[in-house]
Formats: structure tokens, C-alpha cells, sequence
């Protein structure tokens, strides 16, 4: 059949929404009974690892049920936690009986960048992208917990038989020195992944069940508004009814991306409240301005685990981790742009990248709006490279100009500790504007030069032709 004579039945709507995009996972249960469901169980614990991004989460089992075998749960409990008396650690059974059955999970897929959760409401199509998509697979720790104990008390026995122990010859060896191809091999190693996942601490979680009212507000995130101020950006649906069928295609169908360093241009992942007071404050703060890109200072203290600090000393910290941008906290360019990273999309240098980022930072305290193609121009970057750069600490205006995603503070400086790293800063970017002087200057006179040799040489073909 002719595609032109297959008539369009009904056109519907689809909207593109953020508001969830950091935050969602597909949970997949492959081993369950098809007729089985967690719909309606009940979940005495979960908890997550953030970085890792691992998920575990406890189901209660019915201990009432006839169908349940008391003896043999006690027997099971016994078995991963000892006899009560025993106890030297919390147990995994708190009823003494085998009360809940745990479940953790693991990724089928890497890359979700093709995966959407699209919610249908009143003829619309709502579309949110997926953060990761993991199998919850269930797990049975308390049998190597059993394992551990087994071996534990084997040991304490033979130590206790008083046996001097034989003298064994030892071998010295020296570790060789790594360069970085076998560093990224050995990061890649199974082992060694392993390793940082069981080093990373759990972080608890509340589980509100899906006929709660905080369910349901997390799901109303998932429909897209229609205006400007949130979800669907206006800019983004008029650029997606432009391309054609063809590029829309391409666009779903995503191209494997290069394995250079690109972990280090993506914004850092979140981190619990638990780990965050083990750092000290100012690598709490280079987190906390990394993840939330434009803070107030009354923000910043808000945010920070310790609530009793002083502001007076928080004040002395931030220079170290960020940089004042018309009364707002930016995070430095060398945190977002380590030494020796290149960029995601054309693998530009970590210094040209950080470069470009404080000219634009710079240019911020001097207007309030920016055009992006003029950036591109002075900077001599890739059009993907300062939208990244903007997209860090701006927002995409109707006219196409960018600005903020704050707006100027004027509160800030209302104490004499806030006035003199006011001054302060303001001093930095004094000193430092001389040099983005001289990049302007450059960026202008190659484009005359530019211009001149086109225009010489258009001369020399007419010459010859004459």
C-alpha cells in the first residue's frame, strides 16, 4: 500500500516533560510468577546507593498464611542470625522468624537514552525521559551471612587449641607503576566496580504506596504544562515540528557515543545526606553548587547538612568552591572541567573548556543577556560545547537570548562579611577582564583578517579574468 493513500485517522499531541527526567526508574521484576504482582505488598525497608544507582527494597511475607511454614522459618533465622543469645550484630529477622524476603537490583541496559514513560491524559501524549532501568532480582544474604558465622566459629575454635602455627615463607613483590591505559582497565575490571559498590553506604528511603497522595503527586510531574514555566519548553517543540520524518528518526535512534572521558562533563550524580556531612565543607559546597548550578547564599546555607555553622565561616569557604555572579553562587569552571578531561560531544580540552566558561561567567556581570552565536565567535568553540557551557548556568529566553537562571541578588552584600567578598570578587573579575579584553580583540581582528582574504581574493579572480 502507498504511504500517501494511508489516510491520518487522528492526530494527537505529545509533549515533552523534565520535571521527572533525573529522578525515574523502570523496575523490573524478570523472575516472579506472571500471575504474581508487588502491587499490593507491603515494603518494610528500602534504601538506595546513589551513585551506583542501586536499588533495594524489603517485601513483608505473610507468616499468617496456612501456606507458610513456621518451623522452617524459624529454622531459616536461626540460620543467618544465631541463636538470640549469640547476637552480636543487628539481625536480619527481627521477628525471630523469617518475615521478609529482599529483593536488589541490577541493570539490563547502560545506555536509556531511547526509553521514555509516556502518560496519555485528555488526548495527549506526556513524554518523560528515563534516568535507568533496573531488574529486581530477589537476593538471599542471610545464607552468606550463615557462611561468614560458620567459617567465624571454625577459626575461634582453632585458635583456641593454642597450635603455634607454622612459620611460612613470604614473598615480597613491588607494584609496578600504572600508566593511565591500565588504570582505565583496571577501573573497568569487574572486580573493581564491585569493590566501589559495596563501599558505597545505603541510603534509606521512604516508600509511599501508589494510592498515597504523595504517589500521586509524583505522578501529576509526569504530565507536561503547556507554558514556559515548566515541563514542555515551547523552543523545543518549535525546533521538533521543523525536522523532517527522516531526522526524526535519526533522533530516537541515538549513535553510540565515544568512551573518552566523558563521565567528567556530566553533572555529578546526587549524594545522601549521610555522606555529604563526611565531607568537609567545601567539598560539601562544590557538590551542592555542581547539582544545583546557580544557588543565593541563603540557599547554600539551607542546603548544607550542618545547619549550625556559622555563616561567617561558610562565607571564608565559598571563594575555594565558587564564584560571585551578580549577587549568586556559580561553582568554578575547574570543578565542572577537571585537568585532563575533554568534552562529551567534540572532545575539546578541560582548558579550553574551562577558559570559555569564565568568559561567559565574566560576561554575566557585565549583561544580563547573552547571544549564544556571539559566544561561539570569541570563544572559538563548538556550538555544542557553549551550549553546554550556558545550559550549566542560564536559561534559553523567546529571543533566543540567555540569561540567568537567577536573578540579580541584590540582598547579597547586606552584612560587612558579605560586602568584602562582594569586594573581593569583584576584584577577581577586574583583574581577569583585561585578559577577556585581549580574546575579543583577537576574535575580531582574525575575522577582519578572515574578511580581507576573501575580499583579496575575489580581486585576484577578477584580475585573471580580465
Amino acid at each position: 500500500m502507498d504511504v500517501e493513500d494511508d489516510e491520518i485517522v487522528e492526530e494527537i499531541p505529545v509533549y515533552f516533560s523534565k520535571t521527572l527526567a533525573d529522578n525515574l526508574f523502570i523496575l523490573q521484576y524478570p523472575v516472579k510468577a506472571s500471575n504474581a504482582t508487588f502491587d499490593d505488598g507491603q515494603v518494610v525497608n528500602s534504601c538506595v546507593k546513589p551513585i551506583n544507582q542501586q536499588i533495594k527494597v524489603d517485601y513483608a511475607l505473610n507468616t499468617a498464611s496456612k501456606n507458610y511454614d513456621s518451623f522452617k522459618g524459624e529454622q531459616f533465622a536461626i540460620a543467618a542470625d544465631g541463636k538470640e543469645k549469640d547476637r552480636q550484630q543487628k539481625p536480619t529477622f527481627r521477628s525471630g522468624t523469617m518475615d521478609k524476603q529482599s529483593f536488589l537490583s541490577s541493570k539490563p541496559i547502560e545506555d536509556v537514552n531511547r526509553y521514555m514513560i509516556c502518560a496519555m491524559q485528555d488526548r495527549e501524549i506526556h513524554a518523560t525521559p528515563l534516568k535507568g532501568i533496573v531488574s529486581m532480582r530477589q537476593v538471599f544474604s542471610y545464607f552468606d551471612k550463615q557462611d561468614k558465622r560458620t567459617k567465624a566459629e571454625q577459626k575461634a575454635e582453632q585458635d583456641a587449641d593454642g597450635d603455634e602455627e607454622e612459620l611460612k615463607q613470604v614473598t615480597v613483590k613491588f607494584a609496578r607503576t600504572e600508566n593511565e591505559k591500565v588504570r582505565k582497565a583496571r577501573e573497568k575490571s569487574f572486580n573493581y566496580i564491585s569493590k566501589m559498590e559495596s563501599e558505597e553506604p545505603w541510603c534509606e528511603t521512604f516508600w509511599h504506596r501508589k494510592d498515597s497522595s504523595s504517589a500521586e503527586l509524583e505522578r501529576q510531574r509526569l504530565y507536561a504544562t503547556t507554558s514556559s514555566g515548566s515541563g514542555s519548553n515551547p523552543a523545543e517543540n518549535e525546533a521538533l515540528n521543523a525536522v523532517t520524518a527522516d531526522e526524526y528518526l535519526a533522533m530516537l535512534i541515538s549513535k553510540e557515543k565515544s568512551d573518552r572521558n566523558i563521565d567528567s562533563m556530566l553533572p555529578s550524580r546526587v549524594v545522601c545526606m549521610h555522606k555529604l556531612r563526611q565531607m568537609t565543607l567545601v567539598d560539601q559546597i562544590k557538590i551542592i553548587l555542581k547539582d544545583a548550578k546557580v544557588l543565593t547564599f541563603q540557599q547554600i546555607m539551607e542546603l548544607l547538612p550542618n545547619r549550625t555553622l556559622a555563616a561567617e565561616k561558610v562565607l571564608r569557604t565559598l571563594p575555594l568552591a565558587g564564584v560571585l555572579i551578580r549577587g549568586n553562587w556559580v561553582v568554578q569552571s575547574e570543578i565542572i572541567y577537571p585537568e585532563g578531561s575533554v568534552s562529551g560531544t567534540n572532545g575539546v580540552p578541560a582548558e579550553q573548556m574551562c577558559k570559555a566558561r569564565d568568559y561567559i561567567l565574566y560576561r554575566f556581570t557585565q549583561s544580563e543577556k547573552l547571544e549564544r552565536h556571539q559566544l561561539a565567535s570569541i570563544t572559538q568553540l563548538p556550538t555544542e560545547e557553549i551550549r553546554e557551557i550556558l545550559c550549566s548556568v542560564a536559561r534559553l529566553n523567546d529571543d533566543r537570548s540567555w540569561s540567568l537562571l537567577l536573578p540579580p541578588n541584590e540582598d547579597f552584600s547586606g552584612s560587612t562579611g558579605e560586602q568584602e567578598i562582594s569586594d573581593r570578587q569583584n576584584a577577581f573579575w577586574t583583574a581577569r577582564a583585561e585578559k577577556f579584553n585581549e580574546m575579543e580583540k583577537s576574535s575580531t581582528s582574525k575575522r577582519v583578517r578572515k574578511k580581507s582574504a576573501r575580499s583579496d581574493s575575489k580581486y585576484d579572480v577578477k584580475m585573471s579574468n580580465g
